[in-house]
């Protein structure tokens, strides 16, 4: 994981320390749970592509949040996720994992009967969100420190 970090802090629009802001954090939990109210509604218009890409939006919102308040911009979502991963165990990316992969297959190989896979999708998608938002709500300055000394020294 060390070299792939590496490579992200590389990289045009890859992993950057920044200050840790607050107010985008928010913003971008926000963001999350708008996303989640809209994959929502499309599924109950039966629009599971859709309701597959914003469940996957919402997710990355959330992941991101995190990382902009503890300092990290990215660009690049493989990155992002990769970064959480090595910071939080990648237990904590697993489902956003799947779902970046549900999103690929949707978006560009039509499938059949999804409907239950896709709910299964936005009830993650809802626990996934909701853990994020109290992770980053409950940071102390001590944790946001600690998260940055390890994403600038991965080892």
């Amino acid at each position: 994981m060390e070299n792939k970090l590496k490579w992200c802090f590389e990289i045009t629009g890859g992993l950057k320390t920044v200050e840790p802001n607050e107010r985008l954090s928010k913003s971008y939990l926000e963001q999350a749970k708008s996303s989640l109210f809209r994959a929502q509604k499309n599924l109950e218009d039966n629009d599971l592509l859709w309701t597959t890409v914003t469940v996957y939006y919402a997710e990355y919102y959330a992941l991101y949040s995190f990382l902009q308040r503890i300092g990290i911009k990215c660009e690049n979502h493989a990155c992002s996720i990769l970064a959480v991963g090595h910071l939080l165990r990648e237990e904590r990316t697993r489902i956003i994992n799947e779902h970046k992969g549900k999103r690929i297959d949707a978006q560009y190989y039509i499938k059949t009967d999804q409907r239950p896979k896709v709910q299964a999708m936005l009830q993650e998608a809802k626990i996934f969100v909701s853990n994020f938002d109290e992770l980053v709500s409950n940071l102390s300055e001590e944790e946001i420190k600690s998260y940055q000394e390890k994403i600038n020294n991965p080892s």
